[in-house]
C-alpha cells in the first residue's frame, strides 16, 4: 500500500519527535497514497526503560508482519494430477486421500477423493515464493476419516532451486515413509519484468541462436526426436483498458499462458489498468495444432483471482513477429469484454514432424472444467447435428430429382455421369475424387469467404445476464427435476457435441479452414490413389492386416488409436473457430456495446 524512509541521524537521543512520513510507490509516483503519524523516541541499547522479552516478542511482531508485507520473488504454479498406488488405510483396503502442501507459511489442501488408492485430483493453484521462505515445498498426504483424526499416509519434498525456471516440469514424487508416487506438474516463474531493450535479446532474435534453431528443426532433422516438433516464443507486452476489479478503481492484473498443460506466467502490476509487463516466454511445441490460451487475472491475496479476459490463438494462426491487439473474451470465448492485450508471437515447427504428429492421439489436458447441464448448451448441439443432417437431406433430395426428371437437362448430364463414372470406375479414382473436391474448394471457397461461411453457423448463444433472468424465471419444481437427470443430459449433451463436431470437422477440412491439414490430406489421398493404382486391394488389405494384427506384438505399451479420427481431431469445429476468431478492437465504443461475435 505504500512506502517510506526515515532516517535516523535526524533523530534525538532520549527525546520523542512527532513525525510525518509520506507513502509513495515507485511505479505510481504521482498517486496519494496517505501519509502515516509517528512518535519517535531514539533509546540507547542499555535504557532501563527497555525489556529483552518485550525486544524479543515485538521483534517477532515486526518479523511477521515484514514477511507478509513484502513483495514475493516468485510464482510456483503446482498442477496436482493424480496418485498411484497408496497405502490402503480403511478396513475395506481402500483410503480416502487427500494431499497437503506447504512452502515456507502457504499451505494448500486438495479435495478428497473417496475409496481410492489411484486419486484423480486434477488441481490447479499458485503459491508465492518469498526471500526467507527457502526452496522446499513440503507435500504429505492424508486419508479422510470422519469422526476421528485423519490417518497419515506418507510425505515428500521438493527442493525447488533444482527446477529451471519458466517452464513445466513434470513430476513424479515417491512418498518417503510409505508406499506410493504422486504426480505434479510444477512451473517456476520469476517476478521480475524486463525492459523493451531486454526483449530484443530473446533466443529467436539473436541471429546464432536464430540459426541453431532452424537448423535443428530444418528438413535434414526431420527424422530425429519426433516429438520435438518446434518452439514458440511469445512476447507478453502490455494490455489496456482492462475491467476494474478492486474497490480503489483499480486492478491488480497479472497474465497465465498455456499450451496444453505447460503454464506460465508474468509478475503482477499493481493498481494499474494499463499495465507492461514485458515479458518473454518459450515453450517446446509438441504438437502444432494446440492452442495458445492467454487469460488476464486480477490477483487477490485472501481469495482465488479474479477473471478479467482471455484470447485463444491457434499456432498456426500466429504471424511470426509481427505485433497484434487481442481483443479480449469472456470464459467461454463467445463475446468481447473489456481490454485489449498486445502480443508478439513467433512460432519455428519441423513440417514433417508436425504431419506425423497429426495421425497419433492428442495430448490430453490433465485440468479441464467438468461439463455443466445447460438448456442453452444442448440446443446449441442438437441443432448443430439438425444442420448437419439437413446438408445430408439436401443432397439426398438432389439427387432423387434426377431420377424423378424434374429438370430434364439435370437428369441427362446425371445419367451421362453415371454411365461414365460406372463403367471406367477403378477404386484408386475414390482418393483421386476427394483430391479434385479439395482442389476444386482450395480455387473457390477458400481464404474470407471460408472464414465468412464458418462464421455464419448460427450459434445461440446468450449472455450471462440473460441466462440468470431465465433461471430465475423457471419454476423451481422443474429445475430440481433437470437436475435428477442431469447425467442424462451430460450424456445427451456431449453425445450431440460430438456427432456434430465431427460433421463440422469434414466440411473444415474440405473448406480448408486449415489449410496445414487440407495441403496434409491432399498428400495422404494423392499417396492413397498412387498405391490403389500400382498395387492390387488384396496386397493393400494384406498389408493392413498384418500390421493390424502384430502391432501389439512389436509394441506391447502401444496405445491403440485411429489415424483418421486423430486427424480430425485437429480440424476445429465450427464452435472452435467461432472461439479462435480474432475480435477488432474498437477504442470508440464500449465492450457491452460492441457488436457480438455470433449471429443472433
Amino acid at each position: 500500500m505504500g512506502s517510506a524512509f526515515l532516517y535516523l541521524e535526524s533523530l534525538e537521543q532520549q527525546r520523542t519527535i512527532p513525525v510525518t512520513l509520506v507513502l509513495k510507490d515507485p511505479q505510481l509516483p504521482n498517486e496519494d497514497l496517505g501519509s502515516l503519524e509517528l512518535a519517535v523516541t531514539l533509546m540507547p541499547k542499555s535504557s532501563p526503560m527497555e525489556d529483552p522479552r518485550d525486544t524479543a516478542q515485538q521483534s517477532l511482531r515486526l518479523t511477521e508482519v515484514h514477511r507478509k508485507s513484502q513483495l514475493w520473488r516468485g510464482i510456483v504454479s503446482i498442477t496436482l494430477i493424480e496418485g498411484r498406488n497408496l497405502t490402503p488405510m480403511d478396513p475395506n483396503g481402500l483410503s480416502d486421500p487427500y494431499a497437503k502442501f506447504r512452502l515456507g507459511p502457504q499451505k494448500y489442501k486438495s479435495k478428497t477423493v473417496s475409496k481410492t488408492l489411484s486419486p484423480q485430483w486434477r488441481e490447479q493453484f499458485d503459491l508465492h515464493l518469498y526471500e526467507e521462505t527457502g526452496g522446499v515445498l513440503e507435500i504429505t498426504v492424508w486419508d479422510k476419516d470422519t469422526g476421528r483424526r485423519d490417518d497419515f499416509i506418507g510425505r515428500c519434498q521438493l527442493d525447488l532451486s533444482t527446477l529451471t525456471k519458466e517452464k513445466t516440469h513434470h513430476l513424479e514424487l515417491p512418498l518417503e515413509e510409505s508406499r506410493g508416487v504422486l504426480v505434479l506438474l510444477v512451473t517456476l516463474t520469476a517476478s521480475a519484468a524486463v525492459s523493451i531493450a531486454d526483449l530484443s535479446l530473446t533466443p529467436l532474435e539473436d541471429p546464432e541462436e536464430r540459426r541453431e534453431i532452424l537448423k535443428r528443426y530444418g528438413v535434414r532433422k526431420s527424422l530425429s526426436n519426433l516429438r520435438d516438433v518446434g518452439i514458440v516464443q511469445v512476447k507478453v507486452l502490455r494490455a489496456e483498458g482492462l475491467m476494474v476489479a478492486d474497490v480503489t478503481g483499480k486492478s491488480d492484473p497479472f497474465c497465465v499462458l498455456e499450451l496444453n498443460n505447460d503454464r506460465l506466467q508474468t509478475h503482477t502490476i499493481y493498481k494499474n489498468l494499463n499495465p507492461e509487463w514485458n515479458k518473454v516466454f518459450t515453450f517446446n511445441v509438441k504438437d502444432v495444432h494446440s492452442v495458445l490460451e492467454v487469460s488476464v487475472f486480477d490477483e487477490d491475496r485472501d481469495r482465488s483471482a479474479d477473471f478479467l479476459g482471455k484470447v485463444a490463438i491457434p499456432l498456426l494462426n500466429i504471424h511470426n513477429g509481427v505485433q497484434k491487439a487481442y481483443v479480449l473474451k469472456n470464459k467461454e470465448l463467445t463475446a468481447p469484454t473489456k481490454g485489449v492485450i498486445y502480443l508478439e508471437m513467433e512460432v519455428v515447427y519441423n513440417t514433417i514432424k508436425a504431419a506425423l504428429k497429426t495421425v497419433v492421439p492428442a495430448e490430453q489436458k490433465y485440468v479441464e472444467e467438468e461439463p455443466k447441464v445447460s438448456k442453452q448448451l444442448l440446443q446449441q448441439n442438437f441443432n448443430r447435428v439438425k444442420r448437419c443432417i439437413m446438408v445430408l437431406f439436401s443432397y439426398g433430395t438432389y439427387i432423387n430429382s434426377c431420377f424423378e426428371w424434374e429438370s430434364s437437362q439435370r437428369s441427362i448430364t446425371a445419367f451421362i455421369l453415371f454411365v461414365v463414372v460406372v463403367w471406367n470406375f477403378e477404386l484408386y479414382m475414390l482418393p483421386l475424387g476427394l483430391v479434385l473436391l479439395l482442389v476444386w474448394n482450395y480455387f473457390f471457397f477458400s481464404g474470407r469467404e471460408t472464414a465468412e461461411t464458418s462464421m455464419e453457423a448460427m450459434f445461440e448463444w446468450e449472455d450471462v445476464e440473460e441466462d440468470k433472468e431465465e433461471k430465475d424465471s423457471e419454476p423451481k419444481g422443474f429445475m430440481d427435476k433437470l437436475y435428477a437427470i442431469q447425467d442424462v443430459f451430460i450424456s445427451v449433451q456431449t453425445a450431440l457435441d460430438e456427432v456434430a463436431s465431427f460433421g463440422e470437422r469434414l466440411k473444415n477440412t474440405f473448406n480448408w479452414t486449415v489449410p496445414f491439414l487440407s495441403w496434409l490430406a491432399i498428400t495422404a489421398l494423392c499417396l492413397a490413389t498412387l498405391l490403389l493404382y500400382l498395387i492390387p486391394l488384396r496386397y493393400l488389405v494384406l498389408a493392413w492386416g498384418v500390421n493390424k494384427f502384430t502391432k501389439k506384438l512389436r509394441d506391447p505399451y502401444m496405445i491403440e488409436n485411429n489415424e483418421l479420427l486423430d486427424f480430425l481431431s485437429r480440424v476445429p469445429s465450427d464452435v472452435q473457430m467461432m472461439q479462435y476468431r480474432e475480435l477488432r478492437a474498437d477504442p470508440g465504443q464500449s465492450p457491452n456495446k460492441r457488436r457480438r461475435v455470433y449471429p443472433s
